[in-house]
C-alpha cells in the first residue's frame, strides 16, 4: 500500500485555541490514511491546529491569521517582503495571539471572508500564490482536500498550477454562512456556488446534509461522496467498562461548544423544568466559551441560580482528554440540542463510544446517527417541553439507559472507527483519481 498510495494533501483550518470538531476529524482521516500506508500531509491554514490526540499536521501555517487580518485592513501588508511574511506566519507567534480572545465585528468578519473567497482577487492574493507554490513546487500531491468550501477561494489557482484533483468537505458552512449579515452574506454565497463548480467531489457525512448541500451550493448529487465520521474509540474504553460496572447518578451531559446555535439554553431550560420531576438530577457542561458568547452563558447561569439549582449545576470548561474522559465517566444522559442542522456531531460519537445514551432533535446527522444505531431518543426540535420529558423517562431508568448505550457502542465499533472512516475516505479518494 505506501508504495502505491497516492499522495494527499489535506487542507484544515485552525480555530485558535478552541478545540474544533473539523480540527480533530480532520487530523483523525490523516492519522488513520497514515496507518494505511498512504503519504498524506495535513496542512493548516489561519492558526496551528488545537486536538486532543497526536497532532498530525505540518508545523508550518498558511494564510496565517495575523498576515491575513492585517493584509484585509491595511494595504501596505499586501506588499511585505518574505522574512516579515514569514515573521507573520510563525506557528509559535499565531499560537500566542490567538490564546487571546479577539473580536470582530460583523462587518469586518464579511468583508474579510468574501476577500478570502475571491481567492487571487481578494486582498489576500499573495498568499493564494504562496500556497500554490509550495504546492506544486515541494508536496507536490497527487489530490487535494479541502475541510470546507469557505476555504476554497484558491481552487481556481490550484487547478490551473497543478492540474489534480481538488476535492472538498462540506462540515458546517452553512452555519457560518448564517452568521455573517448582509449584504456579505449573499456576496460570499455567489462566490462559492462558482467555486463550487470547479471542485472535483465532496465529502459529507450523512444523507441530509448531501440533499441540504446540494441546493445551498447548486451541486448536482453525482459529484457527492458519503463517507461515515470515525473516531479513535479505544480512547474511550475505560469509560465504556466502568459503565458496565458502576452506573453513574442521574447527570445529564452537555459537551459542546457553548452558544446559541448549539442550544445550550434549550437544555438549560429543559433541566429547569426536569429538575422540579426529579430532585436528584444534575447538569454538567463542557466546551468551548467564547468572549462573544460569555453574556449569553451569564445569563443562563442567572436562570439556573433564579430556579435555586446552581447547586446541582457544573461548567468545567474546555478541557483536555482526561478532562473530557472525566466529564463523560460522570454522565448518564448525553444531550446538545443544536439549533442549526449539525453536518457532524462528533460530541454525539464519542458519547456513544462511552456508552451513553442520548436525546437528540430530530433532524441532520443527529437524527441520521441516532437511527441508525439505536443509541437514543429523538424530539422535536427546539421543544423544551418535549425534551424534559424525554429527559425525564431516561435519567431515571438505569437499565433503558444501558441498553441504548450498549446498541451505540457496538454501532460505533462496527461504522465510526477511524479505520473506517479512513478505509471509506481512500476508496473515494482512488475512485476520484481513476476517473481523470
Amino acid at each position: 500500500m505506501a508504495e502505491t498510495a497516492p499522495r494527499i494533501v489535506y487542507i484544515t483550518a485552525g480555530a485558535g485555541g478552541m478545540y474544533c470538531g473539523s480540527c480533530l476529524r480532520d487530523n483523525a482521516l490523516a492519522a488513520g490514511l497514515q496507518k494505511l500506508g498512504w503519504d498524506v500531509t495535513l496542512l493548516p491554514l489561519y492558526t496551528p491546529i488545537r486536538v486532543d490526540d497526536e497532532d498530525r499536521s505540518i508545523d508550518q501555517v498558511f494564510f496565517g491569521g495575523i498576515n491575513v487580518f492585517l493584509q484585509q485592513k491595511i494595504p501596505l501588508f499586501r506588499y511585505l517582503p518574505k522574512f516579515l511574511d514569514h515573521w507573520l506566519d510563525n506557528p509559535a507567534l499565531i499560537r500566542r495571539v490567538s490564546s487571546k480572545s479577539i473580536s470582530v465585528k460583523p462587518k469586518e468578519l464579511g468583508e474579510m471572508t468574501l476577500s478570502m473567497v475571491r481567492g487571487e482577487h481578494g486582498f489576500q492574493k499573495k498568499e493564494v500564490t504562496r500556497l500554490v507554490k509550495w504546492l506544486r513546487d515541494e508536496a507536490k500531491p497527487d489530490l487535494i482536500c479541502l475541510t470546507n468550501l469557505l476555504v476554497g477561494g484558491a481552487i481556481p489557482a490550484l487547478k490551473r498550477e497543478l492540474g489534480i484533483p481538488v476535492m472538498v468537505t462540506l462540515q458546517g458552512d452553512d452555519v457560518f454562512l448564517d452568521e455573517l449579515e448582509e449584504p456579505w452574506k449573499s456576496e460570499v454565497l455567489k462566490e462559492m456556488i462558482t467555486l463550487a463548480k470547479q471542485a472535483d467531489g465532496f465529502i459529507t457525512f450523512s444523507e441530509f446534509y448531501r440533499s441540504e448541500m446540494g441546493k445551498l451550493f447548486g451541486i448536482p448529487s453525482e459529484k457527492f461522496h458519503l463517507t461515515p465520521l470515525g473516531i479513535h474509540i479505544e480512547e474511550f474504553d475505560p469509560i465504556y467498562e466502568h459503565r458496565s460496572e458502576n452506573h453513574p447518578g442521574p447527570v445529564v451531559g452537555y459537551f459542546a461548544r457553548i452558544c446559541p446555535e448549539k442550544g445550550f439554553d434549550i437544555l438549560v431550560d429543559a433541566f429547569i423544568r426536569l429538575a422540579e420531576r426529579n430532585p436528584e438530577v444534575r447538569l454538567q457542561a463542557g466546551g468551548w466559551l467564547a468572549e462573544k458568547d460569555q453574556g449569553f452563558f451569564e445569563q443562563q447561569e442567572e436562570k439556573i441560580a433564579a430556579a435555586g439549582l446552581q447547586d446541582r449545576f457544573e461548567y468545567i470548561g474546555s478541557p483536555d482528554q482526561e478532562g473530557k474522559i472525566d466529564f463523560f465517566r460522570k454522565t448518564r444522559v448525553f444531550c446538545v440540542p443544536a439549533r442549526f442542522v449539525e453536518p457532524k456531531g462528533l460530541y454525539l460519537l464519542e458519547a456513544m463510544a462511552s456508552g451513553l445514551p442520548a436525546v437528540a432533535p430530530d433532524r441532520g446527522a443527529l437524527s441520521e446517527m441516532l437511527s441508525a444505531s439505536g443509541s437514543g431518543l429523538l424530539f422535536e426540535p427546539e421543544n423544551i417541553e418535549a425534551l424534559a420529558t424525554l429527559l425525564s423517562d431516561l435519567v431515571t431508568d438505569e437499565e433503558r439507559c444501558k441498553a441504548l448505550g450498549e446498541s451505540g457502542r457496538e454501532w460505533v465499533e462496527g461504522n465510526c472507527s477511524r479505520e473506517v472512516m479512513a478505509g471509506e475516505s481512500a476508496r473515494v479518494f482512488r475512485n476520484v483519481l481513476g476517473e481523470k
